[in-house]
């Protein structure tokens, strides 16, 4: 709530369940309640039986009953990329491993090849329907790494495509700096000269362009190294950039305790995550992110420590990872099932996060993620007779309206 009795609201929603998630702990409920706006942010929330006496509102929207929660933040993905997998999805189902098809010059450097080809407005085109599907279901911020280029000119590209999309589509986008995600075959056997390249000419020139707002890396046997891992990061920290981490997805390289040591915003995938791991990210308050569909994607049989990061009180988030590879999904709601099937988090947990504990993965948990006074107006309005239902249905949709900054998205 807030004393804000006196002003005219922007918009109004009333007849609406609100699922604030702005709580630890459950969906922060209030039922038969209002939400207001103005210039973009929550100006009033609360039971509408406390609304203001003579408040008044521009225009006032009847939710009919439905649930409104936060909007929907994807936190993880690949989403800016040309080309296309599916061949490699056909061999792994004949027998051949992720690794496998990697060192055979699939994997990632398939999609290198066809993002290197591909002109900015091809991306561009090839990336809009994928990222339109996430709003369809109440996405209003996505963070979206590069990674695909490996060189200076296509990284850029898939940044820039990245900056458009947040410009001609009704959400906020956080890029992420991903150079140091596959060595390319230019730089055979000399990693860290490529690391180099990287750190002294590939990120700087980037950041300076204003189109990097976080600097991620690949830490396994089949990426980078620990150590070439910490290059990545000293350069970002000395840009002033956080820094975030694919770590333990195949196998514990001790990425999440390096993460932790540089305050990262996350640590992502975390399947061999050890206890020294999870310590480690409770101490420095960095967010897990659960990644279900590259887990169902490639069979992966080793599940992330869930119980171990709930008994340290680890920030748990979900997101698509939607990739080429191995999670070409663009359902933020299948993710929360899977995370809920697979993982076996708790409809309120999966919740919590893609709203919560997914903005604070991105550094905006001041901004959005929760409702609250002075938050950003973006929430979505949704269909369902509890909060628990996001998580129930396979392959519906029950979003029903998106607002971002206090605008219905057309």
């Amino acid at each position: 709530m807030s004393n804000d009795a006196n002003a005219i609201w922007d918009a109004l929603w009333v007849n609406v369940h609100l699922a604030t998630m702005a709580e630890t702990a459950g969906y922060g409920e209030i039922r038969d309640a209002a939400i207001a706006v103005r210039n973009g942010r929550i100006a009033w929330l609360g039971p509408r039986a406390a609304l203001p006496s003579g408040h008044r509102a521009r225009a006032t929207h009847d939710g009919g009953g439905d649930w409104l929660t936060p909007g929907l933040v994807d936190c993880h993905t690949h989403i800016v990329y040309a080309g296309n997998r599916s061949d490699e999805f056909e061999a792994r189902l004949n027998g051949a491993s992720y690794e496998d098809i990697a060192r055979r010059g699939g994997g990632i450097m398939s999609t290198v090849r066809a993002t290197r080809a591909a002109s900015e407005q091809e991306l561009l085109a090839a990336s809009l329907p994928r990222v339109k599907n996430l709003l369809a279901e109440g996405v209003t911020t996505l963070e979206i790494k590069s990674g695909y280029g490996l060189d200076l000119a296509t990284e850029r590209k898939m940044l820039r495509v990245a900056r458009r999309l947040g410009e001609m589509l009704p959400l906020r986008v956080r890029t992420t700096f991903l150079g140091a995600h596959a060595l390319p075959p230019e730089y055979g056997g000399r990693a860290d000269d490529y690391i180099d390249l990287v750190c002294k000419e590939m990120l700087p020139a980037l950041a300076a362009e204003n189109l990097v707002d976080a600097v991620d890396a690949f830490c396994e046997k089949i990426g980078f190294s620990a150590d070439q891992t910490e290059r990545v990061f000293r350069a970002a920290q000395s840009l002033g950039l956080p820094v975030k981490l694919h770590a333990e997805q195949l196998s514990d390289q001790g990425g999440a305790t390096l993460t932790a040591r540089y305050r990262g915003l996350s640590a992502d995938h975390l399947e061999y995550l050890s206890q020294a791991g999870v310590d480690a990210m409770a101490d420095a308050g960095t967010v897990a992110v659960l990644l279900p569909g590259a887990f169902y994607f490639l069979r992966e049989t080793k599940m992330p420590p869930v119980q171990a990061l709930r008994e340290a009180r680890v920030p748990i988030a979900i997101s698509t990872d939607c990739n080429p590879g191995t999670s070409p999904m663009t359902s933020l709601l299948l993710a929360m099932n899977m995370a809920c099937t697979l993982f076996r988090l708790t409809p309120q947990e999966a919740l919590a996060g893609t709203t919560r504990h997914a903005a604070r993965a991105l550094g905006l948990e001041q901004e959005t993620g929760s409702l609250a006074v002075g938050k950003a107006a973006d929430f979505a309005l949704w269909s369902i007779e509890r909060p628990g239902d996001l998580a129930y249905a396979i392959g519906g949709n029950p979003c029903r309206e998106v607002v971002v900054a206090g605008v219905v998205r057309e």
